[in-house]
């Protein structure tokens, strides 16, 4: 038996805790954070907390005094702990609004739930199999003030998690409003053309990423070009090497979007340099 905290508590995950009148599951009222956590602690845990404030503040939630990043961190260790993910483990911590209709919420306080899920060893290891993507545009992101934010309305992503299941590839690359490139389902994208890393930026509409964040800095700190702005599906498929970024798997390459193939000699030098800063 595994278990969950919510608020502060835990329980075991047979056990129901949310109310049928929660804003979380009738509009999608927060947002929420995924974590590596390795061998007790967590990878990057101040840039995690720092976009979670942030996007407490901007979605204007009131958060108590006693919510802090400090607490936060212990109640997480303290799941991975009994439910024994010491090892290597996927965290998520999801914060929603309480009760109430659209008008009439109780209160902004937040509430949230963590949970863990044990990684397999080799998880954030290089790929050497390449991935296979496809791109998805019946459903586009907006660019506004919420495209940044891990947000629980994550519709966009979870019908283009699905048109990459029926494809039997590994991820679907979203379009923004403008049809420019703007993330997967669950990675940010980069491409390289000659010597020079893009990525989108971050008024193209893509998830602000911690992993996409941390890359970029050791990039310009390795003396490479890196340009972030937009990027055309054009731009996409004329690149010679593609890679994408998230908090649990690094960095891993793209072997295929849709006809095109890709290398990866620039991107495992990437994975290597960036990997010995988080050993």
């Amino acid at each position: 038996m595994e278990y969950f905290n919510y608020n502060g508590k835990i329980y075991k995950n047979d056990v129901t805790v949310i109310s049928v009148n929660s804003r979380g599951l009738r509009f999608g009222d927060g947002l929420f954070e995924t974590l590596k956590s390795s061998n007790n602690k967590l990878q990057f845990a101040a840039d995690h907390f720092e976009r979670l404030w942030k996007g407490m503040d901007l979605l204007q939630f009131k958060v108590p005094v006693h919510f802090t990043a400090e607490n936060l961190l212990q109640q997480i260790l303290k799941l991975v702990n009994k439910n024994g993910h010491n090892n290597m483990a996927r965290v998520r911590i999801t914060v929603f609004r309480g009760d109430g209709g659209l008008y009439d919420e109780i209160n902004h306080t937040p509430h949230y739930i963590i949970q863990t899920w044990a990684l397999p060893d080799d998880t954030g290891k290089w790929n050497s199999n390449g991935l296979l993507l496809e791109i998805y545009s019946d459903v586009k992101k907006s660019c506004d003030m919420l495209s940044n934010l891990k947000h629980n309305n994550f519709l966009p992503y979870v019908m283009a998690a699905l048109h990459a299941k029926k494809q039997k590839c590994n991820d679907a690359i979203l379009l923004n409003n403008h049809g420019r490139i703007c993330d997967t389902t669950i990675a940010n994208i980069f491409l390289i053309k000659g010597d020079v890393i893009h990525t989108p930026s971050l008024d193209e509409g893509c998830i602000a990423g911690i992993m996409r964040k941390n890359i970029i800095s050791q990039l310009i700190k390795d003396n490479l070009q890196v340009f972030e702005g937009e990027i055309t599906v054009d731009d996409l498929l004329n690149a010679d090497e593609v890679f994408l970024s998230n908090s649990i798997y690094n960095i891993r390459w793209i072997q295929r979007i849709g006809d095109k193939e890709f290398t990866n000699r620039i991107t495992q030098k990437i994975y290597t340099s960036f990997l010995s800063t988080i050993s």
